[in-house]
């Protein structure tokens, strides 16, 4: 693989923005299932978005059940009259989920680049002007990945927590792999593909439950790159409650074990050197990490009761050291995006809360590498969106998992106590997190079930 390079602003006065007619097509995508709170407000933002009304196609790949459709039909029908090249795409069946409504809206698009927009994120006006210059520059880059932002993280403490994982997952991973030329997902919203790039790779495939990330490898591995813009930043929603959380954070997690299995043999055999294929399979399987963190809060009592062994103190001191250096790694990354979103250090407060909620989410995501490994199918499981303006009350139920969680969460706590008694003080903190991350979550997933 070729080095990657983080480009950075695009000055929106370019010349190639001077003449329309040399303007490349550009169709924007919009998924809806059933998002009567803010279809209306994607819609109206991709429709603000500067760039010529005859080169910029506008595609809603609606397979709502609900009250989306009327809306989604007044406003298009509206649009249309002031002279939008706008239009509605609805299948008779949801067959492949967003994987499949994308692959349905490319077959008819207009457009060489593909810009793709989930119906919770609100792109600027400039949004074509930053993005498309460089897809020019180079024929070789197949999508340009842009910065998510947030709409509402001061909504709650969760909403604060999340915002501070997705700032460190963009700010420094997504910047590092375009950096060094790694393998980097496109993460499925807020980005624009050249489609001569989706072709070549094999088009949307619905055989994983993150087809973002499924095609993002597949393209990277026939010879196309990816480019992350740091400083074009998308806003978007955070999941507001527990549940949407765990659901969305379920869905990445079997996706990702789903296309590591897919696509990893391809990734030993190509080309790549051997720190991006390192890279990969860290980033492929990085939700492992959940059951081994089950298994561990289930362990970790029997040990102690089993177990009479006197540890020489050199030994527990070098523990000690290298538990504090791994934990100094997430923290730093966490500290270092702030720093460079210019969030503030009062963002950092919620740390452990990010911390708590994740490992409380170990059970649910542990169900989900298993059910990838064992090629247990699942549906396409929507994230819930409020909007500014919540008119539907869209929930994901849970009702059995919680109970689990609770249960684990007080497990930790005995296994607490009898560590503390046992004045086994090293492992103390650990339990403590645990056992606050799963009451957590577990409490307030169940009271969300039940509203």
């Amino acid at each position: 693989m070729e080095s990657g390079r983080i480009r950075k602003h695009i000055d929106a006065t370019q010349p190639i923005f001077d003449d329309i007619a040399s303007l490349p097509h550009v169709t924007t995508q919009i998924p809806l299932y059933n998002e009567a709170n803010v279809a209306e407000r994607v819609i109206r933002a991709v429709v603000a978005i500067d760039y010529p009304s005859s080169k910029h196609e506008i595609q809603i790949l609606d397979d709502s059940t609900d009250e989306t459709c009327a809306i989604v039909d007044k406003l298009v029908a509206s649009l249309s009259l002031e002279g939008k090249d706008i239009s509605i795409f609805r299948r008779e069946k949801r067959q492949g989920y967003k994987a499949g409504a994308l692959a349905e809206g490319m077959k008819v698009c207009k457009g060489e680049f593909i810009a793709i927009f989930d119906s919770d994120f609100v792109p600027n006006p400039d949004f074509l002007r930053q993005i498309i210059p460089p897809l020019l520059a180079d024929e070789k880059l197949a999508f340009v990945q842009a910065r998510w932002g947030h709409l509402n993280t001061s909504h709650s403490v969760l909403t604060q927590a999340q915002s501070i994982g997705i700032d460190g997952h963009f700010m420094i991973e997504q910047s590092a792999r375009a950096f060094n030329g790694y393998f980097m997902n496109f993460n499925g919203t807020a980005g624009v593909w050249r489609k001569q790039a989706i072709v070549d790779a094999g088009g949307w495939q619905s055989d994983t439950l993150t087809e973002d990330m499924d095609l993002s490898y597949r393209c990277q591995l026939v010879g196309w790159r990816a480019s992350f813009l740091v400083d074009v930043v998308v806003p978007a929603e955070l999941p507001e409650t527990y549940t949407a959380f765990k659901s969305q954070q379920f869905r990445w997690a079997k996706g990702s074990i789903q296309t590591a299995m897919k696509l990893y043999p391809r990734v030993m055999r190509s080309k790549a050197n051997t720190m991006a294929k390192i890279q990969a399979f860290l980033h492929l399987t990085h939700y492992s990490i959940h059951p081994i963190m089950a298994l561990l809060s289930i362990l970790t009592l029997p040990v102690l009761l089993t177990l009479d062994v006197n540890v020489p103190w050199q030994l527990m001191a070098f523990c000690m050291f290298c538990i504090l250096i791994a934990i100094c790694g997430p923290s730093t990354l966490y500290l270092t995006s702030q720093i460079a979103t210019k969030s503030g250090f009062k963002k950092l407060l919620f740390f452990p809360v990010l911390m708590c909620v994740g490992v409380g989410i170990a059970l649910s995501n542990t169900r989900a590498v298993f059910e990838a490994v064992t090629k247990v199918q699942s549906g396409f499981v929507r994230t819930p969106k409020s909007g500014d303006l919540e008119k539907t009350q869209y929930r994901v139920k849970a009702p059995v998992l919680p109970m689990f969680e609770i249960l684990l969460g007080l497990y930790c706590v005995v296994s607490l106590f009898y560590y503390i008694e046992a004045k086994q003080y090293m492992v103390g903190p650990f339990l403590l997190i645990y056992a606050c991350g799963f009451l957590l979550v577990g409490i307030r997933s169940f009271r969300e079930s039940y509203q």
